[in-house]
């Protein structure tokens, strides 16, 4: 496992910055106005320790959910972050989600598909998320939301929303080091394209079209981001991410950016925080 990283690296601290694309003084990139939004919530628990990242013109998903069963409130909690995804994407502009969970992904997806777009989806993550009911070992929620937006396994959230599955051959993920025996073998068996080296991406021939990259943090080491609520020992260093969000960045193509956050109660010096912050950059170039 790689040692942690320091800012006072001149070589990291170099990449880390010069990995950030330069922004107009209209603070567009390639036309678009990065536009945020927070969904303070692990699954359908508020996680309020989120709301320190807000900025003053950032948008808030806090809605008062329904009493009662999960999906339901999820289904209530991703209705309005679709509506503002929907609303920035057909202004010309691109959202950059962040939440504290992947299954956010399916509010951010219903906003796209409301929208009218219709985008290749790459995933960053150490999990696969490919979990259905029968495949899953402990039967966790957040561990299937990748498999539930190409319509396999649970579909009651996507109906709710109105969100028509993925194609699979418009899957990408890496680098998704740390599978279930039977998610393993269902990710082999599809159609998605699983690179296990987020390098491989530098070189990968992407499906033409828009893109909406997924960055589940915890796909970076834990030796330089460990404020993670399931760690997998190994994954690309921050600088490798950089690099290739630079490269995704550079192709014009990002139309949406989500992200699914570190756990802030395992964060209390904000180091993971300011290290996942700081990658994302290289997609957004706030």
């Amino acid at each position: 496992m790689r040692g942690a990283v320091s800012f006072a690296d001149t070589a990291v601290h170099d990449l880390l910055i010069d990995a950030v694309p330069k922004i107009s003084s209209r603070g567009k990139i390639n036309g678009m106005a990065n536009q945020n939004v927070l969904t303070p919530y692990f699954l359908d628990e508020p996680l309020p320790q989120l709301q320190d990242l807000a900025g003053q013109d950032w948008q808030i998903v806090n809605p008062t959910l329904p009493v009662g069963d999960k999906i339901k409130r999820m289904a209530a909690l991703y209705e309005p972050l679709a509506g503002k995804v929907a609303e920035i994407l057909s202004a010309g502009d691109r959202p950059v989600t962040i939440a504290g969970d992947c299954c956010s992904t399916i509010g951010v997806t219903a906003g796209v598909q409301h929208a009218g777009l219709d985008l290749r989806l790459i995933w960053f993550d150490a999990h696969g998320d490919f979990n259905t009911w029968e495949t899953s070992p402990s039967g966790f929620l957040g561990g299937m939301p990748l498999a539930m937006l190409v319509g396999r396994g649970e579909q009651t959230l996507l109906e709710a929303l109105g969100v028509k599955p993925l194609r699979e051959d418009y899957v990408v993920i890496s680098d998704g080091r740390d599978l279930d025996p039977a998610e393993r073998e269902a990710l082999l068996e599809s159609k998605v394209t699983h690179l296990t080296d987020v390098n491989q991406l530098l070189d990968h021939l992407l499906a033409e079209g828009p893109i909406h990259v997924h960055f589940d943090v915890d796909v970076i080491d834990p030796g330089e981001a460990p404020a993670m609520s399931y760690p997998a020992p190994g994954g690309p260093s921050a600088a490798e991410l950089i690099q290739v969000f630079r490269h995704l960045a550079a192709t014009g193509r990002v139309r949406v950016v989500s992200l699914s956050s570190w756990n802030p109660a395992l964060d209390s010096d904000s180091h993971t925080q300011r290290l996942c912050m700081r990658v994302l950059q290289a997609l957004t170039g706030d």
